[in-house]
């Protein structure tokens, strides 16, 4: 059972007591990202995420990674668009002892200017690998294009030029703004008690301040036609078409789930065994969701030989014409959502799985629902639901697209603009 609860200083905290397991997982949600960077501080809130690493005024980093590897700690964070998250998994008897590193590395970083140049180049390595990827890159470049103009619009690791002006300083300045009890969650799951968990957080976290108010920063994003050809010398052409989707609380989110998974969710879905499996065109073929507080896309990836390109092209536009000309069975529906309900439940058995999702949940949303709650939402699902979400999708005929790769002898222009205009 979740129990939500707030620490002497605000910060609101998530628990979920699993007694059959020996593990604890522990997250520490900071609603700070790329959202809420201004152009000239792009890639600040990706910078810090690393710098936590780096030492604090009690361990060196070295220190930092001994002491988690010494218990056979998993100890690691990421960087969204919206938020950044420091996470750890040990066993129950080591819970104290990780909890006080983390504690560490969130309160009490050191910033030193030495360590903030040497990771500058690390930074630098981890934007020329991802330039490098293609796979990667084609999806990026189309959402920072098509949010372009607003601060989710710019890429979560920042450019070389925007890094290059980072100080140890400017790093401080922004971390002692916008990591504040105010937009920190604290999501735990696993073998413990509330009452002794809820100590151990308050003795750790709760006496902590923040030592400016919060002012947070965002700006609205909105949605920009996007045409965008990189040419990459390697043999296939990677490709994202992207259409407008739902913000993260439309009341169609779960139909829309449900029918991402019937249209290309997976090896069962139609984009699957009709461009791969029966006319055998791609290798790789899917379709995802973004959403985001106040937007969202619907994307579809497929890789190829550039010789491909417009018969690739010409089948998703066919399954999207399909879909939505055909009834969705309603046997079909009833699979779809037992496959959805049976993917969540497995996933839920690991407890870093439970932390995320309530984690993620209560800082964005500012509520988590329980594992019932969230089937019973997938099973109301109704064929009416997913012929809705299909008009929101491709009715406006809004579409942006990118290619990344090998794109030798593809008229793009005339080849899209064909089948999806």
């Amino acid at each position: 059972m979740l129990v939500i609860q707030t620490l002497e200083n605000g910060i609101k905290v998530v628990l979920e007591e699993i007694g059959y397991v020996r593990s604890v997982s522990f997250g520490i949600w900071v609603k700070n990202g790329t959202r809420n960077e201004r152009p000239e501080e792009n890639g600040i809130s990706h910078y810090i995420e690393h710098m936590m690493f780096k030492g604090t005024k009690h361990r060196s980093a070295r220190e930092i990674a001994e002491e988690m590897d010494a218990v056979g700690g998993q100890i690691n964070a990421y960087t969204t668009k919206e938020y950044t998250c420091y996470h750890t998994r040990v066993l129950d008897k080591h819970m104290v002892r990780a909890m006080d590193v983390m504690s560490d590395m969130l309160l009490y970083p050191a910033f030193s200017q030495e360590e903030v140049e040497k990771e500058r180049n690390v930074i630098k390595e981890e934007i020329d690998m991802y330039d490098d990827a293609p796979e990667e890159l084609v999806h990026d470049c189309l959402q920072d294009d098509i949010w372009r103009d607003s601060s989710l619009g710019m890429p979560i690791l920042g450019t070389e030029d925007t890094i290059a002006h980072l100080t140890a300083d400017t790093i401080r300045a922004y971390y002692e703004r916008n990591y504040h009890t105010e937009n920190i969650v604290i999501s735990v799951a696993g073998h413990f008690r509330t009452a002794d968990m809820m100590n151990l957080l308050n003795q750790y976290f709760g006496r902590w301040r923040a030592k400016y108010p919060y002012e947070p920063w965002e700006t609205k994003a909105q949605y920009h036609i996007s045409k965008i050809q990189i040419p990459k010398n390697v043999e296939q052409m990677h490709t994202c078409i992207a259409f407008p989707g739902l913000e993260r609380e439309h009341p169609l989110k779960y139909a829309m789930a449900v029918f991402q998974t019937i249209f290309g969710g997976g090896m069962s879905s139609r984009l699957f065994q009709k461009i791969r499996e029966e006319q055998g065109l791609t290798y790789s073929i899917y379709s995802y969701t973004t959403a985001f507080a106040d937007t969202g896309l619907f994307s579809i990836y497929a890789s190829m030989n550039p010789s491909q390109a417009e018969a690739v092209y010409r089948g998703i536009a066919a399954e999207i014409r399909a879909v939505r000309e055909e009834d969705i069975s309603r046997r079909m529906l009833e699979v779809t959502k037992e496959q959805m309900i049976s993917s969540f439940m497995i996933g839920s058995e690991s407890t870093l799985n439970r932390m995320t999702s309530a984690g993620a949940a209560l800082l964005l949303r500012g509520e988590v629902q329980e594992i019932e709650e969230v089937m019973e939402q997938i099973e109301q699902v109704q064929k009416k639901d997913l012929a809705e979400v299909m008009d929101l999708i491709f009715s406006s005929g809004v579409f942006s697209y990118s290619a990344v790769g090998n794109l030798q002898g593809v008229d793009f222009t005339n080849t899209i603009e064909k089948f999806f205009s």
